[in-house]
């Protein structure tokens, strides 16, 4: 339990401070879209390359991944389906669905994983599977859905590749796959930029909430609700079905899976919803929201399961 009111209290200290910090205007009026554009083009490239890089790729192919994968999916597909009918448009859709099934799993997953299951590799497969996979979906989406959807076919086609976030990821798995070793006179700068990206995007996210209103009543209350459900206890509920009824896990590995699950939508969600200017209140919202009943639920899970 320690683990978890640790992270939450790392998170909230910085977050107050981001929010001191747009209270104050220390930053200026743009001081919010200078972390997230630092955030988004370059900390985070960073930080994912560097993960990647010297990470084990075997997890790839273990159940937990599986089972990451298919919560994953089932949470997200089922906001976009109701998206659908809703006609709520591909951006706010596409947002709505990570806040939905994006869990933060390198910040707050890494000390639940070292202090509730005892082992931060646990953390692994989510980490890998959404930056391998989900984020370069979402953001070729979300691309897609702007202005690169006007261009020609051949610019479309490169958008992943035109995306820092997703180039600092594949860079990483490259590396990692081909069993290179990054020279320590590149990865060491590398690795200090990276440590930036989780500040900023947590500075950012507090300076957001300077003014804004309380969650789940603007008028995107029906979307932030039903993403906030979905995060809270829809995935945690497929995670588990699934790994206990398909894969049969018992004991810590059905722990470990469903715990990870019901981690709380991740901050850099705001970023790419900033990023894109679309989806922000949504983003700020649903991420609020999702950290603040995850604790409960983070509670109720350790308790029945471990």
């Amino acid at each position: 339990m320690q683990g978890v009111l640790t992270g939450f209290a790392v998170i909230a200290v910085v977050i107050g401070v981001g929010f001191v910090i747009g209270r104050r205007g220390y930053l200026g009026e743009h001081g919010r879209e200078v972390l997230t554009k630092l955030a988004f083009h370059v900390a985070s490239p960073a930080l994912l390359f560097t993960t990647l890089a010297e990470a084990d790729l075997s997890v790839i192919f273990s159940n937990r991944l599986l089972v990451t994968a298919l919560s994953t999916a089932a949470a997200a597909g089922v906001f976009v389906a109701v998206g659908v009918v809703r006609r709520w448009g591909v951006g706010r859709t596409t947002i709505g669905a990570l806040c939905s099934s994006y869990v933060n799993a390198g910040n707050l997953g890494i000390p639940i994983a070292v202090y509730v299951l005892g082992d931060a590799s646990l953390v692994a497969p989510v980490l890998l599977f959404q930056v391998i996979a989900l984020t370069p979906i979402a953001l070729t989406i979300l691309d897609l859905s702007g202005q690169g959807e006007k261009g020609p076919l051949w610019r479309r086609l490169i958008t992943p590749l035109r995306n820092p976030i997703a180039v600092g990821s594949l860079a990483g798995v490259a590396v990692s796959a081909l069993g290179l070793t990054v020279p320590g006179p590149i990865m060491d700068p590398l690795t200090l930029i990276g440590n930036m990206s989780v500040p900023a995007v947590l500075l950012a996210f507090g300076i957001s909430l300077c003014g804004s209103t309380v969650p789940g009543r603007g008028s995107d209350r029906h979307l932030v609700l039903l993403s906030v459900a979905l995060k809270s206890v829809g995935q945690p509920a497929a995670a588990w079905a699934l790994a206990a009824g398909v894969f049969g896990l018992r004991g810590a590995p059905l722990l470990d899976v469903v715990v990870t699950s019901a981690l709380p939508a991740a901050q850099n969600l705001f970023t790419f919803a900033s990023r894109y200017r679309v989806g922000e209140v949504l983003a700020r919202e649903s991420i609020l929201l999702s950290t603040i009943l995850s604790v409960p639920v983070l509670v109720v899970i350790a308790a029945l399961l471990g």
